[in-house]
């Protein structure tokens, strides 16, 4: 007989473009739910992605997220592991080859301990402008309380040479935090809420890194990513609603001064939204719509007003099945798209007039 053996880079959760736009990497939980990332060479010309090796392991379950730091030199891949297997995730560090992209993995990685007070299932990881501090959601991986589940984002500060993250504590969020995302400047961070329906707001100390509260404020159903324009005016929000069920997308303005948001409304989105995504020139707005666990997806595409942030409809396009995440290339020419039931990275062309989406082919993760 003939048969495939499958790499095991199953799955993709998400997608992330180097500052440069050179590479690009794929977070997959995995076909046995260990998970894997998968690495990437960009072409500046056409965008399409070509493959640099065998995925590398994380070493851990349901492998959920993946970021590179504003230097490009490290990236962070966040699992939220298996409390059915005493597993209680993990952030692991790796550094970029800066000629061939490969990934290494460090010592720096951080292991949930699943003690209540201290961090687990973690779900994603943003990195400051700066590239001295992350920061991660942690608990949103089972009902808050559940399994001693926490609601919280954890600190780190970040060694310059290494990648390794150094804790520097944990502060409270909303029910089942899902997504992190820090404004452009470096003086804010917002978390997305999945099962409080709700986004934690905070201010950053410049010289430590530690988040102070600012309160919350409503989002739709199930807000599962949180994305800030590169002016650092307005936030955009990707709930995620129900399961199969039609979503949204909330609207924020920021206050320069306090950080506070401010909702502008609503707008409708596709089929479960589950990723949010701002173009470089702060012009578009790109979500990607889950639809269900073995249907054909889409991605939604708006304008953005500059003045007062609010969003036009301009469209779907069609991805693959089940798509994750969403990402823009630092050009603002090409978008990445993760199909999870397809195992499959949708590329597409952005028109730089109109944010109209082009697809220009598919490549397995």
């Amino acid at each position: 007989m003939t048969f495939t053996i499958n790499s095991g880079a199953d799955y993709p959760q998400s997608i992330a473009v180097d500052p440069a736009g050179k590479f690009a990497y794929v977070a997959s939980q995995g076909c046995d739910l260990d998970g894997y990332v998968s690495m990437y060479t960009i072409d500046p010309t056409t965008g399409a992605l070509a493959s640099i090796g065998p995925p590398v392991p994380t070493n851990d379950e349901f492998t959920d997220s993946v970021t590179v730091d504003p230097s490009g030199k490290f990236a962070y891949v966040a699992s939220s592991g298996n409390v059915w297997d005493i597993d209680f995730g993990s952030v692991v560090t790796y550094t970029i080859n800066p000629t061939t992209g490969a990934l290494t993995s460090t010592t720096g990685g951080i292991n949930g301990t699943g003690i209540n007070g201290t961090p687990e299932f973690f779900n994603s990881v943003a990195v400051d402008p700066s590239g001295k501090f992350a920061y991660a959601a942690d608990g949103g991986a089972f009902p808050a309380g559940s399994f001693g589940g926490l609601s919280s984002v954890s600190m780190y500060t970040i060694n310059s040479t290494t990648g390794a993250l150094t804790s520097i504590g944990m502060i409270a969020a909303g029910f089942g935090p899902d997504s992190v995302a820090v404004d452009p400047a470096g003086k804010f961070a917002y978390v997305a809420n999945f099962d409080s329906n709700d986004v934690s707001m905070y201010t950053i100390d410049a010289t430590t890194g530690a988040l102070a509260s600012i309160g919350t404020i409503a989002a739709g159903t199930s807000p599962a990513s949180v994305a800030v324009d590169p002016a650092g005016k307005f936030v955009y929000v990707a709930n995620w609603t129900g399961y199969e069920t039609d979503g949204s997308v909330s609207m924020y303005t920021i206050d320069a001064t306090t950080g506070a948001l401010a909702s502008i409304g609503t707008i409708a989105a596709g089929t479960s939204p589950a990723s949010v995504a701002v173009d470089p020139a702060g012009k578009f707005v790109y979500v990607a719509n889950w639809t269900g666990p073995n249907s054909e997806g889409s991605v939604s595409m708006y304008t953005i007003d500059a003045t007062t942030g609010v969003l036009t409809p301009t469209g779907t396009i069609a991805t693959e099945l089940s798509p994750t995440s969403i990402a823009i290339h630092p050009s603002g020419k090409f978008a990445y798209v993760t199909n999870s039931s397809s195992n499959s990275v949708s590329m597409y062309s952005i028109d730089s007039a109109t944010g109209t989406l082009t697809l220009i082919g598919t490549i397995g993760t």
